[in-house]
C-alpha cells in the first residue's frame, strides 16, 4: 500500500515538530504505560457486529509521554473462520499526539492501522483521525472525524477484469457525550456517528461502510469500581434487514446468513484497567 508511507510522512510532518517542542519542556522519564482487558457480549464497530453477535475478548496496551505523544496496540477476536478474509483477529496499531488547547480542551491527532492477521492479503488499511474534546463540570463532549484515504482494502472488488486495481475511501464523523452522575459511580454516555464510503464488502469483508452510507448510535451507562468498569449500552443503526442480509457472508461465522448483525442490541462489557 504505497499511500501508507505518504500518510505517515504527513502525520509525522505535522505532529513531530509540535511533539519535539513539547518534550523539550518535559522530563524524558514522564512516560506512562497503561493497558486494559475487556470481555463483551458483542463486538460492535460503528454499530455493526464484528463477532456475529457473540462474545468477544479484547485487550490493549499503550505508552504515552507527558509531552503528548502516544502509541498503542489493541486486539479483539472476530466472528470466526470464514470472515474478514479468513482472519479471526483484528489487530490495531495506533499512534498520535494530544495537545491541550486550554484548561479543559484537548486536540487529538493520530492514525489507526487496522490489520487482520492470518487472513487473506489486502485486508489492512490505515485511517487518520482528529478528535476534539472539551470538559465542563461533570460533562465531556467529543467530536471526531476519521478519514481513510483511497485503498484497496476498502474497494468493492468484483470479478470484472478492471476491478482489481480500484480503490475506495471512507469518511466517519462522530460525536460522543459523557455525564458523571454526582454521588454515584455512574456515568451516562451517548454516541452517534455517520459512515460514508464504499457500498460493498470490500475484497475481504473489511469495508467500514458496507452499505455505502448509514448512521449508528448508542446510549448507555458506565459503572466504575476501583479498576473495573461495567458498561451496558443500547446500540442501533439505520441499516435495514435487507441491507444487513448482504453483509452476512463476510461478517457471520460459517457464512450462516441468519439474523442481523446491524440491528438494535443491548451490549454489556466488563473492562479491567491496569
Amino acid at each position: 500500500m504505497k499511500f501508507i508511507p505518504a500518510v505517515a510522512a504527513l502525520l509525522v510532518g505535522i505532529i513531530l515538530p509540535i511533539a519535539v517542542h513539547a518534550q523539550e519542556e518535559v522530563p524524558s522519564s514522564a512516560v506512562t504505560i497503561s493497558g486494559s482487558a475487556t470481555i463483551t457480549t458483542d463486538y460492535r464497530f460503528r454499530g455493526v457486529s464484528q463477532s456475529d453477535e457473540d462474545m468477544a475478548v479484547q485487550g490493549g496496551l499503550s505508552i504515552s509521554h507527558a509531552g503528548g505523544v502516544y502509541a498503542g496496540v489493541w486486539a479483539s477476536n472476530l466472528a470466526g473462520w470464514g470472515t474478514f478474509g479468513g482472519s479471526n483477529m483484528e489487530l490495531d496499531l495506533i499512534g498520535g499526539y494530544k495537545a491541550g488547547l486550554g484548561a479543559n480542551t484537548v486536540l487529538d491527532v493520530g492514525l489507526t492501522w487496522y490489520m487482520y492477521p492470518g487472513g487473506a492479503n489486502d485486508t489492512d488499511f490505515a485511517e487518520p483521525y482528529v478528535k476534539l474534546s472539551g470538559t465542563s463540570g461533570p460533562a465531556t463532549l467529543t467530536a471526531g472525524v476519521a478519514y481513510a484515504p483511497k485503498q484497496y482494502a476498502l474497494a468493492n472488488v468484483s470479478n470484472a477484469p478492471d476491478s482489481r486495481g480500484q480503490k475506495q475511501d471512507n469518511l466517519y464523523i462522530w460525536g460522543d457525550g459523557a455525564f458523571v452522575i454526582a454521588g454515584t459511580p455512574l456515568t451516562a454516555k451517548a454516541h452517534f456517528g455517520h459512515s460514508d464510503g464504499n457500498p460493498g464488502l470490500g475484497p475481504n469483508g473489511t469495508s467500514v461502510a458496507p452499505t455505502g452510507s448509514y448512521w449508528d448510535w448508542s446510549v448507555g451507562f458506565d459503572a466504575a469500581w476501583r479498576n473495573l468498569t461495567f458498561n451496558i449500552s443500547y446500540t442501533d443503526t439505520d441499516i435495514t434487514r435487507s441491507q444487513a442480509a448482504r453483509l452476512q457472508p463476510s461478517f457471520s461465522k460459517g457464512q450462516d446468513g441468519t439474523g442481523s448483525i446491524a440491528d438494535a442490541a443491548v451490549v454489556a462489557s466488563l473492562t479491567a484497567a491496569f
